[in-house]
């Protein structure tokens, strides 16, 4: 088994995901990381090992596929044993009016949005549980709390996400394990830079951003728990 921390991070390629990538390897964690883009993986994985000596382990997925979940859970436990924190961070957003949303962009968010965040949970947890020890992190927006323009699909996808992590943690808090939602508002990602109605890039939350709120989250005394984290740009600007 894995001697250090291992972190598993969804959707991590880029973005949010590849900042906690290099946050949490800087901290001393191996990073299990996985997405659909195996090259653009690779690429950050050597730069964790150069830049922090970071162990890593790079698995190709589309979280929108069944098997891909269990595979993906079945590789890192495999390979090292266990997962101390799991963030599910890989996201599916189709900003449009209602009527223009079809039924195929519904199902992929849905797909990836929430059933791969179950689906995988549920792998990872038994580990957790007989341990009495480890973290979920869900990586969330504020449009789970609060609908916006364009936001009927997504928002469904992320207003699901809560109700599941509210649930889920209920239930495991007695294990000693962790259930967090993150939520951040507007970030500087490829994501939200395709809606027309985001805010001007430059008054925008950056990836780290949030990746130093999410370690926050993991590395608060063992006692407390943030069970949901509000995370928001201090003065946006409208482009």
């Amino acid at each position: 088994m894995m001697n250090k921390p291992v972190v598993l991070i969804t959707g991590a390629s880029r973005g949010i995901g590849a900042a906690l990538a290099e946050k949490f390897a800087s901290e001393g964690y191996a990073v299990a990381l996985t997405a659909r883009d195996m090259e653009k993986m690779q690429i950050l994985a050597a730069n964790l090992t150069k830049s922090y000596k970071a162990e890593t382990l790079c698995v190709p997925a589309d979280l929108g596929k069944v098997e891909d979940a269990e595979r993906l859970a079945n590789a890192v436990l495999k390979e090292w044993g266990k997962v101390d924190v799991l963030i599910n961070n890989a996201g599916i957003l189709h900003a449009r009016p209602f009527l223009e949303i079809s039924a195929d962009e519904l199902q992929e968010m849905l797909d990836v949005n929430i059933r791969a965040v179950f689906l995988l949970t549920q792998k990872v947890v038994p580990g957790m549980v007989e341990r009495k020890d480890g973290t979920i992190i869900n990586i969330a927006s504020l449009g789970g709390k609060n609908g916006f323009k364009g936001g009927t699909g997504y928002s469904a996808t992320k207003f699901a996400l809560r109700g599941f992590a509210q649930s889920l943690m209920q239930e495991l808090r007695k294990d000693n394990v962790r259930v967090v939602t993150v939520f951040p508002g507007s970030v500087d990602t490829r994501l939200i830079s395709r809606n027309p109605d985001a805010p001007d890039p430059a008054s925008m939350l950056q990836a780290v951003d949030v990746a130093h709120a999410v370690y926050a989250a993991v590395s608060v005394d063992a006692r407390a728990l943030m069970s949901e984290i509000d995370i928001r740009p201090l003065n946006p600007v409208k482009k």
